[in-house]
């Protein structure tokens, strides 16, 4: 084949649908969408949905950061005081400075290939499950979170590899084997279907 026939490689990124949480009796956050569509070999999974809050996207650039000292990472919205989660004006700024941040994180072939950045896009893992996946501490890989989030969280298309019976599926998803635990909200953490991801 020729390059012009090659299939341009793209990688989308959303981050929509902001939802307050309660964490506790007195205190709130908000979290936000993270909806992937992507073509890019660098991706266990070519689509995924996960739900993130600010300080999660705080600890994925340190940690990025850390892993690539000599690039200069683009900034987060700032953190001020004065923000107001009643305010959707505050809140739709934060959640366009947070798409910015990771629309110039994914155009970076260094940053693409930390598996903590797979796995804060493509998980439900929280940043210390993340860090002993990523540093071999867990029964599972990096690619075996990622397949098990996506089969837990059934809102689109099964790919290729995994069109087996649903009964095979659902024994698979019962096994305690593999260490695999969904968070405690994963359900309420789940995200809507797009129609990019109802696509055949």
């Amino acid at each position: 084949m020729t390059p012009k026939h090659e299939k341009q490689e793209f990688v989308t990124v959303l981050v929509r649908d902001p939802r307050t949480r309660k964490e506790d009796s007195w205190h709130s956050y908000i979290d936000y969408e993270i909806f992937i569509h992507t073509n890019s070999m660098c991706f266990t999974r070519k689509t995924s949905c996960v739900r993130r809050r600010f300080r999660e996207f705080v600890w994925l650039r340190q940690r990025l950061q850390s892993n690539a000292v000599l690039i200069q990472l683009p900034e987060l919205p700032s953190k001020t005081p004065f923000f107001n989660m009643n305010n959707p004006h505050h809140v739709d700024q934060r959640r366009q400075g947070l798409q910015a941040f990771l629309e110039k994180i994914l155009q970076d072939a260094l940053l693409l290939s930390d598996s903590r950045l797979h796995l804060f896009l493509q998980t439900q893992l929280s940043p210390e499950d993340m860090e002993a996946c990523v540093s071999g501490q867990t029964k599972y890989s990096v690619a075996d979170a990622i397949n098990k989030f996506a089969s837990l969280n059934r809102r689109f298309p099964i790919e290729e590899e995994r069109k087996k019976g649903k009964n095979d599926a659902d024994s698979e998803l019962e096994s305690s084997s593999s260490g695999l635990r969904p968070s405690d909200d994963s359900i309420s953490r789940g995200c809507k279907a797009s129609p990019a991801s109802e696509e055949s």
